[in-house]
């Protein structure tokens, strides 16, 4: 299966950048397809620590090429600071890092438009305010900047003036802002043009080559299925599509391209901003999970919300991305708990709801059905063998995978990458 899409299965930082860099280890091309840089996949590998942003995982193998495709909205200010960063640790990502000559640019006023957006809302989305939403309407309205243009001063000068005087006006007369100077961002955003050029080029035709080649290539999405522009609890979702149909559009590749697809969830669940969360714990318990599972944004370092694990959004997952199996991630941070919950339904005034509701009013009246299954009260972090975990750990782990009708592939029980238990059977790369 040379076609491997890998998915947040729940509100995103499921631990995707873990077990992307668990796969890459035999993947020739990573291929990312949505999303900016208000993503974050941090990788633990031995004593060293990275948190990426734009650049996928396996670019820390080095026989990986990695793909930035135009489904992205690429910072370049971010993404030449990843770059040299990672050469700063002996990673180099020359002739190995492609980024799409159709991916949409941000720029300065994508960042002060997100802010005061947000700022001006009663209720919040929970917004990064790095620019992404603003960018992709952009791209949507037909007027935005993409990394062709960012390489051709002229084209780059003639869109760009054009653009900032729309938005300059926007923020001046809506939000009483100063206006944007073209010079400065002209000059900055063509130097970085300059530093990219040579990374630049059509990823469509790279990726579908590889393809043809019978390479085996993953695909990769930022955040997760309930923050799907779509999909998602609208309007607390990202601006893009992080479900599996996203990669066909976003790396340039038909739908039969995509052989399988990994559904990534934790052993519970959590999401970072504002919206719905029906089974979120926000008291001790709650706490508990956040420090042992240390629930905190790799991008913005803010706390995660966190609560116990929802069969019902995970049924809408499995439908919407047609998952043919699933990695667990972070089993091991409920080690220590004696009894454990898993909501199997909600109540919302007086229906019982197994299915995930597209209003997102309804969502937030919904109180979660929960099972109470008891706990196993001992590590897990030394297991490698799905059999050797602890009794109720599997019971716990049969009954998610009976609710999905999806079986498990992969449990994570740590955060370096060999705390990783493969089912016997199970075929992924």
């Amino acid at each position: 299966m040379p076609g491997l899409c890998v998915i947040g299965a729940q509100w995103g930082d499921e631990g995707k950048g873990k077990i992307i860099h668990y796969l890459a280890e035999k993947a020739d091309l990573v291929c990312r397809y949505q999303g900016g840089d208000n993503a974050g996949h941090t990788v633990i590998w031995g004593n060293e620590k990275f948190i990426l942003h734009l650049i996928p995982a396996g670019i820390l193998y080095p026989n990986c090429t990695c793909i930035i495709g135009n489904g992205v909205v690429i910072n370049p200010r971010s993404l030449v600071s990843e770059i040299n960063g990672l050469k700063q640790r002996g990673v180099d990502c020359s002739g190995r890092l492609w980024l799409s000559d159709a991916a949409n640019v941000i720029f300065p006023y994508h960042h002060m438009l997100d802010e005061a957006k947000e700022a001006m809302k009663k209720g919040k989305i929970g917004t990064t305010k790095r620019g992404i939403g603003p960018a992709y309407s952009d791209r949507t309205d037909r007027i935005g900047i993409r990394m062709c243009d960012l390489i051709d001063p002229g084209v780059l000068a003639e869109k760009l003036r054009f653009t900032i005087k729309i938005k300059g006006d926007i923020l001046e007369k809506v939000y009483g802002l100063k206006r944007p100077r073209f010079s400065n961002i002209y000059k900055e955003w063509l130097k970085y043009g300059e530093e990219l050029k040579p990374y630049i080029t059509n990823t469509s035709i790279l990726v579908n080559e590889a393809l043809d080649k019978g390479k085996k290539v993953l695909f990769e999405g930022a955040q997760g299925t309930l923050l799907d522009v779509d999909f998602g609890t609208y309007p607390y979702v990202t601006s893009s599509n992080p479900i599996a149909g996203g990669a066909s559009v976003g790396l340039g590749i038909g739908p039969k391209r995509i052989d399988s697809v990994l559904g990534i969830i934790k052993a519970y669940t959590t999401r970072v901003g504002d919206g719905p969360f029906p089974t979120e714990l926000p008291g001790r318990l709650g706490n508990l999970i956040r420090d042992r599972g240390t629930e905190y944004g790799a991008t913005t370092r803010r706390p995660r919300r966190c609560g116990w694990f929802d069969a019902v959004i995970l049924k809408h997952a499995v439908r919407v991305n047609g998952i043919d199996s699933f990695a667990v991630m972070k089993l091991d941070v409920l080690d220590t708990l004696r009894n454990i919950r898993l909501c199997t339904g909600y109540r919302w005034r007086r229906h019982t709801i197994t299915e995930y509701p597209s209003q997102t009013r309804i969502l937030f009246e919904c109180k979660p059905i929960y099972e109470e299954w008891p706990g196993w009260l001992t590590s897990t972090k030394g297991v490698r063998q799905f059999e050797e975990l602890p009794g109720n750990a599997q019971a716990y782990l049969r009954r998610i995978e009976e609710l999905a009708g999806v079986p498990i592939a992969l449990v994570s029980v740590g955060a370096e990458r060999d705390h990783t238990i493969q089912r016997k059977g199970a075929k992924l790369l």
